[in-house]
């Protein structure tokens, strides 16, 4: 068996340490602890040397042409330590011929074996290893490897990589055969490279080796760090002595408890990660799947999901469940006006972008000694989005994970009433409440709050209570996604260049759709102006115009756009923090005057700051009807109720010097009896199939949503609870649906 050793002067190895973690929990919870907490002691075991990896290897994974072997000897003088190429260092000495000549003489299926069973017969430590373009295609061996090393993914772009082995004139590589172009094959191979990896580290185009050296020693220090990626509380109050240890939790910590226990939202300890220019221009010609999973591994630790299980995660959310293949296409409206269209989801609204996801994330962040019971509040289509998303996940994951979704009983449209009634499944329920969206998030938040009744729950059911709405940082964090991508697709539709700025216009009740925008343009993303749009529940507006949040004197009025017909902006406190420099004190100071008083003033130094990124208007309800006629008058476009506030307050506040992306939040078909009234149709059946179909004869765009027809053509219905807008009773409520479903 070949055997390398590590260098000699860097045999120093130091006694590993590990302190225990002191985890604050409710104590009725102490005994369900997140197997997160186990995963960082056993993370910690990469502080084993005074080395960045100790006895670990590092193993450079990628196709022929990523410059694995110049980048490893780059990185083997770095640290000082041995670097072995597979090609030189095992197969040729191993068969005393090239590797070429072995492919001849043996062919495809031959070679991958007998090169698998080299790399078995070898071990090293604390070594630079650069594999072969075809390691990765042979199980065991990679297996092998793993054990003792961490993989880095060298991603170079398919256009550039082609280029590069055009220039090093090599025709042939291991397992292609006459008539596969060279890109099908390295297409081919990208399936076993994302199996394996630990890291990535995504090569731009023009990139010089030193430079991706550096970038594979910043992969390696933070996935080594696991203590680096953390998030608080916005009502977190920095101590005073800097040596005192900040209550922080870790990304899956943060998806599994939902909301912070001092009331809060969690939020990165840290700023958001971000892509270079040429970073970002490499992924103009990548698909939708690929912008996500590299986008979410720059935002998840790959200690809370393994950057594979994560794109697994990935490729299951946005697969065959979404009608257009591009999931979140941009369509060119007129003028410098483009749509987003993010209703290409099951339910048809923007929430399955991230409901689809956050589920698996959800899943696998939860340690598997409980069950949990996720409750959501939804002003309209979160709660079928919700339903849908956890009724996706696998059988055993169904079994422990349960969801409630309160709705307000006469505060969303006909269509969204049945769909979330008709979204029920063995693990997931509807209960109308008589009241409106703000008392739902509220109660939820109180219940939340409440740690008699959660921690009853936990002794009692072994059930632990949590959250999908968007205070939910793993619901939240995937709609970063379709914002950026939104802007790549106009830059690779040949609209913008990259580097030139949009401006985005979103209708919003409770900020989240907006807020993500806000953290894509942290990631890179040169967005210029934020413009929030309202309907005539106007309390955003009137807060970044004045910086007075006032619910004193307003009731919620309902709208053609219930779903941001929202009083109570969540995600808000997200951003005040962001402005305030994560000044935790002033927000548990507004939030609380918020619940007491029923509203709060900012200094004016933040209001002017607001100010500099956001806009805000709003839309009447005849402005929204006519903005429905008159586009699709002169486009053939039907929007949405909420997109056409975002089109009616777009055109009047946006300033026409730069492109304008108008995010389209859901589906008409979800609204038809507003369409029909904007249109003026005069229908005399009144099913929703029958408006659908009539809708669907005048063939505009976008065409009907398959999903949504099929809704309607369901003639059953379904069961569902009413409770009173009390508390009390949606406590009573959950506990029952507890003990039916895990008892």
């Amino acid at each position: 068996m070949l055997h390398f050793n590590r260098c000699q002067h860097l045999k120093k190895i130091t006694q590993k340490c590990l302190s225990s973690i002191h985890v604050k929990t409710d104590k009725h919870a102490q005994r369900f602890l997140s197997r997160t907490f186990a995963l960082a002691e056993l993370r910690k075991s990469w502080y084993s040397t005074h080395s960045l990896v100790g006895d670990k290897n590092i193993i450079l994974m990628g196709p022929p042409g990523a410059g694995k072997t110049t980048v490893g000897r780059i990185i083997g003088q770095k640290l000082g330590c041995c670097v072995i190429d597979v090609d030189d260092d095992i197969l040729e000495k191993t068969w005393n011929m090239s590797v070429s000549e072995k492919l001849q003489d043996v062919g495809n299926e031959q070679f991958l074996e007998e090169e698998g069973k080299a790399v078995l017969n070898f071990s090293a430590s604390g070594s630079v290893i650069s594999l072969t373009g075809s390691n990765p295609m042979h199980d065991a061996s990679m297996w092998h490897l793993k054990k003792n090393g961490v993989i880095v993914y060298l991603d170079v772009p398919l256009l550039d990589l082609i280029h590069r082995l055009k220039l090093m004139k090599i025709d042939r590589i291991v397992g292609r055969n006459s008539g596969t172009s060279m890109k099908d094959l390295l297409k081919f191979r990208r399936q076993y490279y994302k199996k394996w990896y630990d890291a990535r580290v995504f090569c731009e185009i023009g990139a010089s080796p030193e430079e991706v050296a550096d970038k594979v020693l910043n992969a390696i220090k933070r996935y080594q760090d696991v203590d680096s990626e953390t998030f608080i509380s916005t009502r977190h109050v920095w101590p005073k002595d800097c040596e005192q240890k900040v209550s922080a939790k870790f990304f899956s910590e943060a998806v599994i408890e939902g909301l912070a226990s001092d009331g809060g939202l969690f939020v990165p300890a840290k700023e958001f990660p971000k892509l270079s220019c040429g970073e970002w221009k490499s992924l103009v010609g990548a698909t939708y799947i690929e912008r996500a999973q590299i986008l979410l591994e720059r935002c998840i630790h790959p200690a809370d999901i393994p950057a594979a299980r994560l794109g697994e995660m990935i490729e299951t959310a946005y697969g065959e469940n979404f009608a257009c293949s591009k999931i979140a296409p941009v369509r060119h409206l007129s003028g410098n006006q483009f749509i987003l269209e993010l209703f290409h989801g099951p339910t048809g609204s923007f929430k399955d972008l991230s409901l689809q996801l956050m589920p698996h994330i959800f899943a696998h962040c939860i340690p598997p000694s409980c069950n949990y019971m996720i409750l959501v509040a939804t002003s309209g289509d979160t709660g079928s989005a919700v339903l849908n998303g956890f009724s996706r996940l696998n059988k055993n994951d169904k079994q422990r994970i349960a969801v409630v979704t309160f709705f307000p009983e006469n505060g969303v449209s006909d269509f969204q009433k049945a769909q979330i009634i008709g979204s029920q499944r063995e693990n997931g329920w509807a209960v109308g409440v008589e009241s409106d969206f703000d008392f739902c998030q509220t109660a939820i938040k109180r219940i939340f709050n409440d740690s008699d009744f959660t921690g009853f729950l936990t002794v009692e059911y072994g059930t632990i209570l949590s959250s999908a709405n968007s205070i939910n940082w793993g619901r939240l964090l995937p709609q970063v996604v379709y914002h950026a991508s939104a802007y790549l697709d106009l830059v690779s539709q040949g609209f913008i260049s990259f580097g030139s700025p949009v401006d985005v216009c979103i209708p919003t009740g409770n900020f989240g759709n907006i807020l993500a925008a806000v953290y894509a343009k942290m990631m890179g993303i040169p967005i210029r102006k934020f413009i929030c749009a309202s309907n005539q529940n106007r309390v955003l507006t009137d807060f970044i115009k004045t910086g007075h949040y006032d619910l004193r004197e307003r009731k919620l009025a309902q709208t053609f756009s219930p779903s941001i017909d929202i009083l109570k902006s969540s995600n808000l406190e997200r951003h005040l923090y962001l402005m305030a420099n994560k000044d935790g004190q002033l927000m548990t100071e507004l939030f609380n005057q918020l619940e007491s008083q029923h509203h709060f003033q900012i200094e004016k130094v933040l209001v002017e700051k607001l100010q500099q990124d956001f806009v805000a208007d709003w839309c009447s309800e005849g402005e929204c009807l006519a903005a429905i006629n008159s586009t699709y008058n002169t486009s053939g476009y039907i929007l949405d109720p909420h997109t056409a506030v975002a089109k009616v307050v777009a055109d009047r506040v946006q300033d026409k010097t730069c492109p304008v992306i108008v995010s389209s939040t859901a589906h008409y078909s979800k609204f038809a009896p507003a369409i029909m009234q904007a249109l003026k149709i005069k229908e005399i059946n009144e099913t929703s199939s029958s408006q659908l179909y009539l809708l669907g004869s005048y063939n505009a765009l976008p065409p009907l949503h398959q999903a949504l027809l099929e809704r309607t053509k369901q003639q059953e219905k379904m069961e569902y609870q009413v409770c009173a807008a009390d508390v009390n009773v949606l406590k009573n409520h959950v506990e029952k649906l507890i003990q039916n479903q895990f008892i």
